[in-house]
C-alpha cells in the first residue's frame, strides 16, 4: 500500500534528518514510527504527506511514485497533535469542511459528516461550538474531519499528546477500534512507547535518522535488537556478560550466573552483548522451577505504585553494578520493603535476552 524507498533529508549542510530511511506498509495496516525527539519521525510523515520533499529516494502509494504531487492530490489524510479545527465552524461544520472542498453534493456530505460523527461517538454535538469541547472531543472531531474524505492513506502526528494520561490510553484504544472499522492504512509518529503498544500493527523504532528496528510489538518487547532500542523501551538492567567456559547457553554477569534457554550459542559473543533482566517476571519467593535463578541484593529505593511496587537493588556479591531494577505486582500479601534491607530476588531466565550493542 505504502512503501518507502531509500529515503534521505537535510535542512542544513552536514545535519542529516533522515538517513536512507525504508519501510512498507500493507493495506489496513496500523504502523507506528517510535523514537525520541529529533530523530526524524515528523519529517518523514511530512515527506509522505507531500509538505516537505525528499533529497534522495522514493515514496509509492499503491505502487505509484508520488514525490512530484502536490499534496492536495495524494489522498492523504494528514491529522496534526494540534488538531488545527475552525473555531468560527460548528462541530458538523468542522467534520465536513473538507467533503466541501471537494465539491460533494449537500444531502450526500450531511450523510457522511452524521457516519463519522456515529463513528467517534459526537452525534449529540454536531451543532456544539469547538471552543466549547473538551479535548478529547476535539481530538475526535479532528479524527472524524481526516476521516470524512475517505483518505487513501491517514498520517497522524502524535495524535494524543495533547491530553492527559488517563483520557490517552482510553483514547487510544478507542483510536485503534475506529481504524480497524474503517480498514484504513495508517501510519502515526509518537515518542510514547505504551501508545505505540497499544495502538500499532507492527512498530519501527528509529534513531538519528534511521530505522533500528521492525516489528510487532510483542516480538520488539521481547527482542529488542541493540541497547538503543531496549533502553528506549525502558530497559534498565543492561549487563555486560561474559561466555561460560563450557560454552552451551550459560552467562555470567556482575550480577549472577544465568542459563539461558532460549540463546543461541552464536548469540553469545562476550565482546558486544548484553543481556536484559527484565524487571516484570521476578519474585520475592524462591520458585522451585528450574527457570528462576536466585539473586540477593540490597534496596537502595523502594516506591509505591498502587498496582505494583518498584525496587532499586544493588546486588551483594558485585561493586561493579550500582543497582537493578524490579518491579512486583501487589497483590496485598507482601510488603513494601525498607530501604536498606537485604532482599532475595528469584529472576525468571526465560524472560531475559542477549541483545546486541549500540
Amino acid at each position: 500500500m505504502l512503501e518507502m524507498v531509500d529515503i534521505h533529508k537535510r535542512f542544513t549542510p552536514g545535519k542529516a534528518v533522515l538517513q536512507g530511511v525504508s519501510l512498507a506498509l500493507a493495506r489496513e495496516e496500523i504502523v507506528c514510527l517510535l523514537g525520541p525527539s529529533g530523530c526524524g519521525k515528523s519529517t518523514l510523515l511530512r515527506i509522505i504527506a507531500g509538505l516537505e520533499r525528499a533529497d534522495r529516494g522514493q515514496v509509492r502509494l499503491e505502487g505509484v511514485e508520488i514525490g512530484d504531487l502536490p499534496a492536495h492530490r495524494r489522498g492523504i489524510g494528514l491529522m496534526f497533535q494540534d488538531y488545527a479545527l475552525f473555531p468560527h465552524l460548528d462541530v458538523a461544520a468542522n467534520v465536513g469542511y473538507g467533503l466541501r472542498m471537494q465539491g460533494m453534493p449537500t444531502a450526500q456530505r450531511r450523510a457522511r459528516v452524521d457516519e463519522m460523527l456515529a463513528l467517534v461517538n459526537l452525534t449529540e454535538y454536531a451543532a456544539r461550538a469547538v471552543d466549547d469541547l473538551s479535548g478529547g472531543e476535539q481530538q475526535r472531531v479532528a479524527l472524524a474531519r481526516t476521516l470524512a474524505p475517505n483518505p487513501l492513506l491517514l498520517l497522524l502526528d502524535e495524535p494524543v499528546a495533547n491530553l492527559d494520561r488517563l483520557l490517552r490510553e482510553e483514547l487510544v484504544s478507542e483510536l485503534r477500534r475506529i481504524l480497524k472499522a474503517l480498514h484504513v492504512t495508517t501510519l502515526f509518529v509518537t515518542h510514547d512507547q505504551e501508545e505505540a503498544f497499544a495502538l500499532a500493527d507492527r512498530i519501527a523504532v528509529m534513531r538519528a535518522g534511521r530505522i533500528e528496528q521492525v516489528d510487532a510489538p510483542p516480538q520488539l518487547y521481547r527482542r529488542p535488537v541493540n541497547t538503543f532500542v531496549a533502553e528506549f523501551l525502558g530497559f534498565r538492567n543492561l549487563l555486560p556478560i561474559t561466555v561460560d567456559a563450557h560454552g552451551g547457553h550459560t552467562v555470567r554477569t556482575a550480577a549472577g550466573v544465568f542459563t539461558l534457554p532460549d540463546a543461541r550459542p552464536a548469540q553469545l559473543d562476550p565482546t558486544v552483548r548484553l543481556l536484559i533482566l527484565r524487571m516484570l517476571r521476578c519474585s520475592m519467593f524462591n520458585r522451585s522451577r528450574l527457570t528462576y535463578a536466585p539473586l540477593t541484593g540490597r534496596v537502595v529505593g523502594a516506591t509505591f505504585r498502587g498496582s505494583v511496587f518498584q525496587l532499586e537493588v544493588e546486588p551483594v556479591e558485585s561493586e561493579a553494578i550500582s543497582r537493578l531494577s524490579f518491579e512486583f505486582r501487589n497483590r496485598g500479601r507482601v510488603r513494601l520493603p525498607q530501604i536498606g534491607e537485604r532482599v532475595a530476588l528469584w529472576l525468571d531466565v526465560t524472560q531475559m535476552s542477549v541483545v546486541g550493542g549500540a
